[in-house]
């Protein structure tokens, strides 16, 4: 009850409903209408927008910063990578985690998964690609899962480069694929 989570393309509400049943604190940003407004009849703040570094320097302005930042197929659909990225870093309190999946490169190329291609996505991640953009804009990955989810998915865990959290050896294993 004492944090705060903020879902980057939170859809029709359907994860921050959970932290709502719980009493947790919390905000989407959604940039679609109709999810936005379906989102709200839970009972979520959402703001309906595409999220950028600017909105970002807003919410920090209006004393939001979140203890959790969650991107769930979000990350491949951003047309300036690098702006959304140094959006998330702003908006995470000093001790604070972001969670992104993303359809995995690696797994796509692997098993000839190119039905999974289509234009909404401005483009196909590695490990590789996400800790260079995270390192770029001042956040380290610190914890990497492998889902099964769009024919092979990542889910990786960040937080600030100066954190003092370890790098698990996921990370380390992942990237030698």
């Amino acid at each position: 009850k004492n944090s705060y989570v903020i879902e980057v393309a939170s859809n029709d509400g359907y994860l921050l409903k959970n932290f709502i049943q719980l009493d947790i604190p919390c905000l989407g940003i959604e940039p679609t209408k109709g999810t936005a407004q379906a989102s709200t009849k839970l009972g979520i703040d959402v703001i309906e927008e595409f999220f950028t570094e600017k909105m970002a320097n807003n919410l920090v302005n209006n004393g939001k910063k979140a203890d959790l930042i969650i991107g769930n197929n979000v990350y491949a659909h951003v047309p300036q990578i690098n702006d959304f990225t140094k959006g998330l870093k702003k908006l995470l309190k000093d001790d604070g985690t972001i969670t992104l999946e993303f359809a995995y490169l690696l797994t796509l190329m692997d098993n000839n998964e190119f039905d999974t291609i289509y234009h909404e996505h401005f483009s196909y991640l590695s490990l590789h690609a996400v800790k260079s953009c995270f390192s770029r804009c001042g956040l380290k990955i610190y914890d990497v899962e492998q889902l099964k989810s769009h024919g092979g998915s990542l889910r990786v865990y960040g937080c600030h480069e100066n954190s003092d959290i370890k790098i698990s050896e996921n990370v380390k294993k992942q990237l030698l694929k």
